[in-house]
């Protein structure tokens, strides 16, 4: 026993004094150890200008009449006839059970369709039966309203709802109130709004703070609302690493502990084009890093801030304007999912969360 006990400790220092030894630049071996973490250095960043243009029909509210959804309650009757009146909700297979009528299909149709369906499946039952329907709670249009707000959560469209709206319904904007202060602590400037995987370019400043209502557009099923902690600390680490991730930090970080807490990068990985996109969506700068002269001791590490995005490409960014959708979709994305599983975690009868991908590098 005691011979393989030393086998084992002869191993581990053959294996340290290895990884100490190896300086081989284009081994794709990653070393996340820091040899100097007080010197670094600042990377270069330039202004980039997005396209930021808000469409027109994302400020009309949807004029066309509701179209029932699985989950949506309803209140059916047949007028004149006692006992009838029933509460029921559109079932999963998108049908809707009342009285002798069985299974009618509701999904996508309006309150008057669905009447009209109701009618032609009773009629053998009763004479020229009129039917009521009510929508009495919506359930199947829904848009996420989270971050620091009094109530984040999962609120109802049940009408047309703009931003500012949904904001309210959520309580506002959650304030330090322990401390007597009313001062907001959401970080507006990174604050976003993600549809069907894809950022709108919203600037919250704008809309909360100089009541510019050229930002307060109409929200739609699915929609995702997330205003962070002005003292939150993450980056989040995209591309071809291992792990792509949003990676939280107590006071500081570097780009070299990023990438190694997303457990360091893909073999295909071009680290002589790390990115790094630090600003809001509104105003974002980018600088391009050589991550592979840092870790050779060739250049100095990077200090990053709360809430910049790293991006390991796995091929030369040709044109980065191209690239920069993607990424920022990417990040809105990872920390959508996050945020929204956390919010339903141990809740029962909560709702799942879907937050819709796409790759597109546009609206």
């Amino acid at each position: 026993m005691q011979f393989f006990s030393n086998l084992l400790v002869i191993s581990f220092f053959l294996l340290l004094s290895f990884g100490c030894k190896h300086t081989d630049r284009d081994v794709t071996y990653f070393n996340a150890i820091e040899e100097d973490i007080k010197d670094f250095s600042e990377p270069d960043f330039e202004d980039i200008n997005p396209d930021l243009s808000i469409k027109p029909e994302w400020l009309e509210p949807n004029k066309a009449s509701y179209r029932l959804g699985v989950g949506d309650q309803l209140e059916i009757e047949i007028l004149g006839v006692g006992g009838t009146l029933t509460r029921t909700f559109i079932m999963p297979d998108g049908r809707v059970y009342f009285d002798l009528a069985g299974g009618v299909k509701a999904e996508g149709m309006t309150l008057g369709q669905l009447g009209v369906a109701l009618k032609e499946a009773l009629v053998e039952e009763y004479t020229e039966p009129e039917i009521n329907v009510t929508l009495k709670e919506v359930r199947s249009r829904r848009a996420w309203v989270l971050g620091r707000v009094s109530r984040p959560g999962l609120y109802p469209l049940s009408q047309p709802t703009t931003v500012l709206e949904a904001i309210a319904m959520a309580g506002g904007l959650f304030s330090s109130r322990m401390s007597g202060s009313t001062e907001e602590l959401a970080d507006l400037g990174s604050s976003f709004i993600l549809r069907k995987g894809k950022l709108l370019p919203i600037n919250f400043l704008k809309l909360l703070k100089e009541g510019d209502m050229s930002q307060n557009i109409y929200l739609r099923d699915g929609d995702y609302i997330y205003m962070p902690s002005a003292s939150s600390q993450s980056v989040n680490v995209l591309g071809a690493v291992r792990l792509p991730r949003a990676v939280g930090f107590k006071d500081n970080i570097t780009l070299v502990e990023a990438i190694a807490k997303a457990f360091g990068p893909l073999s295909v990985a071009r680290l002589d084009h790390v990115v790094i996109i630090r600003g809001s969506i509104t105003e974002p700068r980018v600088a391009v890093v050589d991550f592979k002269a840092i870790l050779a001791g060739q250049a100095k590490n990077v200090q990053l801030r709360s809430f910049d995005v790293v991006y390991v490409p796995d091929r030369p960014l040709q044109r980065f304007r191209d690239y920069f959708w993607l990424i920022m979709n990417s990040a809105a994305q990872t920390v959508a999912v996050r945020e929204g599983a956390n919010s339903v975690e141990g809740a029962d009868g909560s709702p799942s969360l879907s937050i819709p991908i796409s790759s597109s590098t546009g609206f």
